[in-house]
């Protein structure tokens, strides 16, 4: 296995500091693999996909639109 060195803003230090019986390491692993998964599905997802970035870029500016509205935040 390969090691990793992480930096973690102070105050994160400190929440972590008072919770030693946390395996810390083991929690950044499963999230690392939990976005991992994520990404390897999402390119699964996407393999076959005919839109460009443009399109989806496009698309995602009218779904904050629409839910801005909704919220009315516009």
């Amino acid at each position: 296995m390969t090691n990793m060195t992480l930096a973690v803003p102070e105050d994160l230090m400190q929440i972590m500091k008072k919770h030693k019986e946390i395996k810390w390491s083991e929690v950044a692993r499963e999230a690392m693999w939990d976005k991992a998964k994520k990404l390897e599905l999402m390119d699964k997802l996407l393999a076959k996909s005919r839109l460009t970035e443009k399109d989806a870029l496009e698309i995602g500016a009218k779904i904050n639109e629409a839910v801005a509205k909704r919220h009315g935040l516009l």
